[in-house]
């Protein structure tokens, strides 16, 4: 057997409860922009609803989390937002980085 063979890998999925900023409600009448500079996106919006607003007001929100980790790295995973990563840390270097930022 290899020595990689012989390292564990777990896999498991628990609840977890983050501030979250929810979205407000579409724009039904968005202005007629075509020059957005966020995410190099452009093009015309009208005449779909856009929603570019988050909520002022932070609300605890409970998501399903899908946590994998290995002697390399520690990830959470949140499926229900696009299954993004929100939290990654490097175990050799322990570098962790929370939703992109370190």
């Amino acid at each position: 057997m290899r020595e990689s063979d012989s390292k564990s890998v777990r896999a498991w999925e628990e609840g977890v409860t983050i501030p979250t900023y929810p979205e407000q409600p579409s724009d039904k009448n968005p202005m007629f922009f075509e020059k957005r500079v966020y995410q190099g996106s452009s093009g015309k919006v009208y005449p779909n609803p856009i929603t570019d607003r988050v909520s002022n007001e932070r609300s605890e929100k409970a998501y399903k989390a899908i946590f994998l980790e290995n002697e390399y790295l520690y990830l959470m995973v949140l499926p229900e937002i696009g299954g993004r990563i929100h939290i990654g840390q490097d175990k050799t270097n322990g570098t962790t980085s929370f939703n992109g930022k370190t």
